[in-house]
């Protein structure tokens, strides 16, 4: 009835107010980053991302983890120390400001974001994780002389995790999304290689290159992601769950496909469990 409610509203209002769906996410609550345990583990700085830190699961989602616990879970089951960035709640790349018109106040939060990055890194040596490859495409851009060792979960997991997880294939079938930012950060295949190695049964959708949520643009203009997305429900409709690098395009994935989409890393760490090393 929400639904049907909002979309009325929304097409009433000539898309003022935003169109809600079931695959709405749930708001998370706040996050205790606890100081850093300094021990032998090798370190790795978190970067969570906004989304990833306001955006919990869908009511009806089965997975009831949030992206930052189930990455954190994952990290130190592969033997990493995971490290916050001082100040993680008022960090922000700047995309949301870049989005919407303001170029100065988006490259503020972006040179604040990379000055924590570097002071959390000891200066560039540890490696920095991001857990939403649209704000990993944005950091990772123009950073001249800055030395940053900066990943997206997909780089992240092939880099450093492979070699330290046991992974135990799954029966069901698995979509996969490749986001437009993994497009452009030259990590299309090797999401999908990680995909297979998770899953006996991988499908990747034909004819979808970008979902068309665009950040917000999928509350405000659902037509827009409903078009991108028109054939996906069809393609995926022997599929448990889907996976993907991106909380806000899997919220219009959910809506449009009949399943769920997750971050990698749910998948990663339901197949996995530590190696020895």
């Amino acid at each position: 009835r929400m639904a049907r409610l909002s979309a009325t509203l929304n097409k009433a209002s000539n898309g003022r107010l935003p169109q809600w769906t079931p695959a709405m996410p749930q708001p998370l609550k706040p996050i205790a980053f606890g100081p850093a345990s300094h021990d032998a583990r090798p370190r790795v700085v978190y970067l969570a991302a906004c989304v990833s830190r306001v955006m919990g699961p869908a009511y009806a989602d089965r997975e009831q983890s949030s992206l930052l616990d189930k990455t954190r879970a994952l990290l130190e089951k592969a033997g990493y120390q995971v490290i916050f960035p001082d100040n993680a709640d008022s960090l922000c790349c700047g995309q949301p400001f870049a989005s919407k018109g303001y170029p100065e106040q988006a490259e503020h939060k972006r040179q604040e974001l990379i000055n924590a990055l570097l002071h959390a890194s000891r200066g560039g040596l540890d490696p920095i994780y991001c857990d939403t490859s649209p704000c990993t495409l944005r950091l990772v851009q123009d950073l001249g002389e800055t030395r940053l060792d900066l990943y997206d979960p997909v780089r992240f997991i092939r880099t450093h995790l492979v070699e330290r997880l046991e992974f135990h294939p799954q029966d069901e079938p698995v979509a996969v999304h490749v986001t437009c930012s993994t497009q452009h950060l030259g990590e299309s295949q090797a999401l999908i290689d990680l995909a297979r190695r998770c899953s006996k049964q991988v499908v990747i959708p034909e004819g979808i290159h970008c979902c068309g949520f665009a950040g917000d643009k999928g509350f405000t203009t659902p037509e827009l992601n409903a078009h991108s997305l028109r054939t996906l429900k069809d393609a995926v409709q022997y599929c448990s769950e889907g996976i993907s690098t991106s909380r806000t395009c899997e919220i219009g994935l959910s809506s449009h496909s009949g399943i769920d989409y997750h971050g990698l890393v749910y998948l990663v760490d339901r197949v996995t469990r530590a190696r020895s090393i």
